[in-house]
């Protein structure tokens, strides 16, 4: 029988810097040590689930690899990578550069940000060759608004929240996985039938399946396109549209048109709370970055491309623009707007997002007034 194929874990942390571990002074390496015995250990069903990577008894890499190649290349082949940081950047092959630690977490986040798992460490001290270096690296994370938890104040925390967060990572996984498995083929089930309807009928399907989509996570609707859902702290009004076709495809294209053009007749629905608004387009296909700077109308704005489409922001206007690209059937439709809503928070943006709504609510408020 072949061996059962095992979640591929990396622990990326400094090794010498000294934590208090099972009641005495001990370097990380003893915790990250630690750590993988008790991880591999882990059985389901009978088999062992785990399989983790840490440098200190990693096998000799191929005389091609240097030890950053081989660390990078041990970033972009794990399944979950479980982050020790206590604020030290790792070595570096020379002063100026970031370091290991550095280098891995953004590598990581710039491929599969999803499957990164920080466990806060207490602050270890710079060494003064060091310490521009390592203020770089906590200005990085910092920035990255990355969902952190309560700091493990020693190794026995570190190791018991990084199991914790470990449990965590496999299950928001495996669910990842049953929704992109259950869109199907694009030919088939109810992607055929989205291709069956006409422009019109596509649309409404698509729009009723994103307004449907966001009362999981505490929204209302408030009418046929219109959801207020919270963020931040306010109530973000989120518009839905949807392009039933390529946006290459003009009568498509034209059936959303420029729809902040119309904020100023949502002015009453922002009260109180309530910010935006935010508009949120269904693509049934992909969309490029020139696509959506055609219907934003200008070029000079914020153009994020990811996983899960485009993200457009005027920093003048306040306009924000959520293009959603895929969108064949309810699931890939659904599973979409939840990349996106992730990518926001893992990425800090969901602060920025509201602020900048909050600066639109008084743009249309005004538009309004006058108008």
């Amino acid at each position: 029988m072949a061996a059962p194929n095992k979640i591929r874990v990396m622990i990326s942390s400094r090794c010498l810097d000294e934590i208090s571990f099972k009641g005495k002074r001990a370097s990380l390496s003893d915790v990250r040590k630690a750590l993988k015995v008790d991880l591999e250990k882990k059985q389901l069903l009978g088999s062992e689930l785990f399989d983790v990577w840490i440098n200190e008894d990693a096998p000799p890499a191929p005389g091609t690899d240097d030890s950053w190649e081989a660390c990078m290349r041990q970033v972009r082949n794990a399944d979950i990578i479980l982050v020790l940081y206590n604020g030290v950047s790792g070595w570096a092959e020379s002063s100026g550069e970031i370091g290991i630690c550095h280098a891995e977490l953004q590598t990581a986040l710039a491929e599969t940000p999803g499957k990164i798992r920080l466990i806060e460490l207490p602050l270890a001290k710079s060494l003064p060759e060091n310490t521009a270096r390592d203020a770089k690296f906590q200005l990085f994370v910092s920035a990255q608004a990355l969902f952190r938890g309560a700091k493990a104040n020693d190794g026995d925390e570190a190791i018991a929240m990084a199991e914790q967060a470990l449990r965590e990572a496999v299950v928001d996984l495996a669910r990842l996985g049953v929704r992109e498995a259950s869109r199907g083929k694009f030919y088939a089930g109810a992607a055929l039938n989205w291709s069956r309807l006409d422009y019109d009928s596509r649309r409404k399907a698509t729009i009723a399946v994103l307004r449907e989509s966001f009362p999981a996570s505490g929204a209302k609707i408030i009418g046929d396109n219109l959801v207020v859902c919270d963020l931040s702290g306010f109530q973000v009004l989120w518009v839905c549209d949807s392009v039933p076709a390529g946006m290459s495809v003009g009568r498509a294209r034209e059936m959303v048109g420029q729809p902040f053009l119309k904020d100023y007749q949502k002015a009453s629905l922002l009260q109180t709370k309530v910010i935006g608004p935010v508009h949120l387009i269904a693509c049934q296909k992909s969309v490029t970055e020139s696509q959506s700077m055609n219907l934003l109308g200008f070029p000079d704005a914020t153009i994020v491309s990811a996983p899960f489409g485009i993200y457009l922001a005027d920093n003048v206007q306040k306009i924000q623009i959520v293009l959603i690209k895929e969108c064949r059937d309810p699931t890939s439709t659904n599973l979409g707007l939840q990349r996106f809503m992730a990518w926001l928070r893992q990425t800090g943006e969901e602060t920025l997002l509201a602020q900048r709504a909050k600066a639109r609510k008084q743009i249309v408020k005004a538009m309004a007034a006058v108008l």
